[in-house]
C-alpha cells in the first residue's frame, strides 16, 4: 500500500453504517432549520428523518427500487430497528416528498464536503488547488414529470429532463455546492445564486456567453477561467510574450483584450489565451488573472482538469442508481439526487476516495450480508493500492 493511503482496521469498518451515520448528521444539521408544519402533526406516523433514511436505503440497496418496495421493506423488523421507527405506508411515502425542503440536504452536502480532507499537495504553489469547476448535467425524466419539460423531442412528444448543477473542487475531488432544477432552468442563473466571494471558477463556453458575468465576478473578488465561443469578437490591446515551454505545450498566444463587437458593449480588460488541443482544434480561454498571478501553463492545466466534473456526473449516474426515479415530484427528484451525493460523500469520508464500481458492488454485498468484513476490507485495500500506484 502507498505511504499516503489511509489504513483501516476492523473497528473502523464496523462503524461503516451509512444510514445510521447519515441520520446522526442529518439530525444535527436540522436542529436550527425550519421544517414544514405538517411534520409536527401528532397524527403523522412517518417522521421526516425516517422518510429520508428509508429513501437512502433504497439507493444503497439494489433490491429496493421503488416506493412500493420501500414501504414493504419498512415492515421488516431489522429495518425498523436500524432505519426507521415504524412501518411506512405507500401513501405516507408519496406524500412526504412534497413536504421536504431539499435545501436541508443541500446544506448537509456542503457540511460533509467540508469534512473531507484534501490530499497533501506536493507543490503548495500549484495554482489549481483552490479552483471550482462549474457545470450541470441532464438526467432524463419521465413523461409524467410534466414540470420537467425541456426542449423538443419527437413530434408531439416533448423531452423531459432534470438538471443537476454542481460546483466541484478540482483538488479535493468532491462537490462543494449542488442544486437541482428542471432542465430548462438557466445554468448561469443558478450559478449566480451560488457565487462565493473570493472563489475561483472554471467553466465551459456556456458560462462565457453573458459578458456581464465577467464584471460581476470581478466585483466579488472572484477569479475565473472560462472558454470563449468560437464566434466571440476579440479586440486585442496587447500581446504578451510566450516562453519556449508555453509554445511547446500548444499555447499560441497570450493577450490583453476587450470582448465585444461594439464599443458600448465591450468588456473591461481581460486576458485571453489561445491553446491548440491535441486534436488540432483551437480554443480560447478568458480570465481576469494577470500573468504574475497565473501563467499560461497553469490556466491550461486548470481548464484541462475541469474534466473531473464530467467524471463525477458519470459516477453519480452509473454507480448510485440515479437512472430510476423513486419519486416524480420536483422535491422527490431533488431528494434522490442529493441523497446520492450524500451517500458518496459518506463513503468518501471512510475510504478517503470515491469508490469505483467494483468496490461499490462489494460494499452493497457487505451491507446485504453476502460479503464478509474481511472480503470488504480486502477490496478496500486493493482499491487504495491501485489508486496509490497511479499517483505521481
Amino acid at each position: 500500500m502507498s505511504g499516503d493511503a489511509p489504513k483501516f482496521s476492523e473497528k473502523d469498518l464496523r462503524q461503516w453504517k451509512l444510514i445510521a451515520d447519515f441520520r446522526a448528521r442529518l439530525e444535527a444539521q436540522a436542529k436550527d432549520y425550519p421544517h414544514h408544519p405538517s411534520w409536527q402533526d401528532r397524527q403523522r406516523r412517518l417522521e421526516q428523518f425516517d422518510y429520508l433514511s428509508l429513501f437512502l436505503l433504497a439507493l444503497v440497496n439494489p433490491v429496493v427500487r421503488t416506493l412500493r418496495a420501500v414501504s414493504a421493506a419498512s415492515q421488516l423488523q431489522r429495518v425498523q430497528a436500524e432505519v426507521c421507527t415504524r412501518a411506512a405506508s405507500l401513501g405516507s411515502l408519496s406524500e412526504a416528498q412534497h413536504l421536504l425542503d431539499p435545501r436541508l440536504l443541500e446544506k448537509l452536502v456542503e457540511s460533509l464536503s467540508q469534512q473531507i480532507p484534501g490530499p497533501t499537495p506536493k507543490d503548495p504553489r500549484q495554482a489549481w488547488q483552490e479552483w471550482l469547476a462549474r457545470d450541470s448535467s441532464i438526467f432524463q425524466a419521465t413523461s409524467r414529470m410534466f414540470w420537467a419539460q425541456y426542449g423538443a423531442g419527437k413530434p408531439g412528444q416533448p423531452n423531459h429532463a432534470v438538471r443537476f448543477h454542481v460546483s466541484f473542487h478540482l483538488w479535493d475531488d468532491k462537490p462543494a455546492q449542488v442544486a437541482v432544477t428542471p432542465g430548462k432552468v438557466c445554468e448561469r442563473k443558478v450559478w449566480r445564486a451560488q457565487w462565493q466571494p473570493g472563489a475561483m471558477y472554471v467553466g465551459d463556453r456556456y458560462f462565457a456567453e453573458d459578458y456581464k458575468v465577467f464584471g460581476q465576478l470581478k466585483q466579488l473578488g472572484c477569479g475565473f477561467v472560462l472558454r470563449l465561443r468560437d464566434e466571440a469578437v476579440v479586440q486585442v490591446e496587447e500581446d504578451l510574450p510566450l516562453s519556449a515551454a508555453d509554445q511547446k505545450a500548444g499555447i499560441l498566444s497570450d493577450q490583453w483584450v476587450r470582448l465585444g463587437c461594439k464599443k458600448r458593449y465591450r468588456t473591461d480588460r481581460l486576458r485571453v489565451i489561445c491553446v491548440r488541443k491535441p486534436s488540432g482544434t483551437i480554443m480560447r480561454l478568458v480570465t481576469n488573472l494577470p500573468p504574475e498571478h497565473m501563467s499560461c501553463r497553469d490556466i491550461q492545466t486548470v481548464y484541462r482538469r475541469r474534466w473531473q466534473i464530467e467524471c463525477f456526473f458519470r459516477w453519480i449516474k452509473c454507480l448510485l442508481g440515479c437512472r430510476h426515479w423513486l419519486a416524480q415530484s420536483p422535491g422527490g427528484v431533488a431528494t434522490q439526487l442529493l441523497l446520492a451525493v450524500i451517500a458518496g460523500l459518506l463513503l468518501q469520508l471512510v475510504l478517503g476516495r470515491r469508490p469505483n464500481q467494483r468496490l461499490w458492488e462489494r460494499a452493497q454485498l457487505y451491507l446485504m450480508g453476502w460479503a464478509t468484513l474481511d472480503e470488504l476490507m480486502s477490496a478496500v485495500h486493493q482499491a487504495l493500492e491501485k489508486a496509490g500506484s497511479k499517483k505521481l
